[in-house]
């Protein structure tokens, strides 16, 4: 049952008047009308009499009347409550981030923050995804952004994770590379130059997932703590590594980067808190925040 419905038939018993309803619900008129029917038919009830000044509650609908008014009075206590909560949540709500503020919808995150939880003050501080996990559950963190295999953060000790997205990290190849990648697998691009990274690097983990489940050693000609360095020493020809779907896709047509085809990894991407701390008003007020982002 729609609560819309619910409100026509209470304003239309209340005003007596189509159009008069219509107005204290900044509706037009046939909408309203439209509602009220489709409301009686899902009632499979006729609530309403003709009179000479408009409509009135027969005996179906005054029996109903209580019933429905208690109902949105209810609503409406539930709202003042959610509006009092959000008032007094206050504090300083850390939050961990990764890559690029675009891809995590940060402005979006933000701003509903701000819009729906004034007394709270966002500090993003900036890292690693693998140090991300690590210092939430440390406490160091909040809450944050966790990039790595799919559903990783969710089986780590400790952590509530929500999952907000999936996507592919392709194998990039400088330009050039076509015979030494074309119709090559795992077990022979591993002997090819990498440009390795850190432990904490998502690029790290999701190689090191893939290898170590192959019994492969990849060749790391050099390591690299920052993409767009990784990315650089590729476009020089040292060596292969992992990009995002939208950023490979990107050099591809810009530098001419070599997608190896065949070879891809799925990656997930998700916001964690303590499991502990998930009911913690702070927390809960960064979920919806997150959650309204990504609808």
């Amino acid at each position: 049952m729609d609560l819309k419905h619910i409100r026509t038939f209470a304003a239309v018993a209340r005003e007596g008047n189509l159009t008069r309803a219509a107005e204290h619900l900044h509706l037009t008129q046939p909408a309203l009308s439209l509602q009220l029917k489709n409301f009686q038919e899902s009632l499979d009830l006729t609530l309403f009499s003709r009179t000479a000044q408009g409509l009135a509650p027969n005996a179906d609908g005054r029996a109903l009347l209580p019933s429905a008014q208690r109902v949105l009075d209810a609503l409406d206590d539930f709202q003042r409550a959610i509006g009092a909560l959000r008032d007094t949540v206050q504090g300083e709500l850390r939050i961990g981030t990764i890559l690029d503020p675009e891809f995590l919808r940060l402005g979006a995150t933000l701003q509903y923050l701000v819009e729906h939880y004034p007394k709270i003050r966002p500090t993003l501080r900036h890292g690693m995804s693998g140090s991300v996990g690590r210092q939430v559950r440390a406490g160091d963190l909040d809450v944050g952004f966790c990039l790595g295999p799919q559903a990783s953060a969710a089986g780590q000790p400790g952590l509530e994770a929500l999952p907000l997205a999936s996507f592919a990290y392709y194998v990039v190849a400088p330009k050039g590379w076509g015979a030494q990648v074309a119709g090559r697998g795992w077990a022979e691009i591993a002997a090819l130059p990498w440009i390795w990274t850190p432990p904490d690097s998502v690029h790290h983990r999701l190689l090191t997932d893939k290898f170590d489940s192959l019994g492969l050693a990849p060749h790391a000609v050099a390591e690299v703590d920052q993409e767009a360095s990784m990315l650089d020493l590729v476009r020089s020809g040292v060596g292969l590594s992992l990009a995002r779907d939208s950023i490979a896709l990107r050099e591809s047509q810009a530098n001419g980067l070599l997608l190896v085809k065949g070879l891809a990894i799925q990656a997930e991407l998700s916001f964690v808190t303590q499991t502990a701390r998930r009911d913690d008003p702070l927390v809960t007020a960064a979920f919806d925040a997150v959650q309204a982002a990504f609808a």
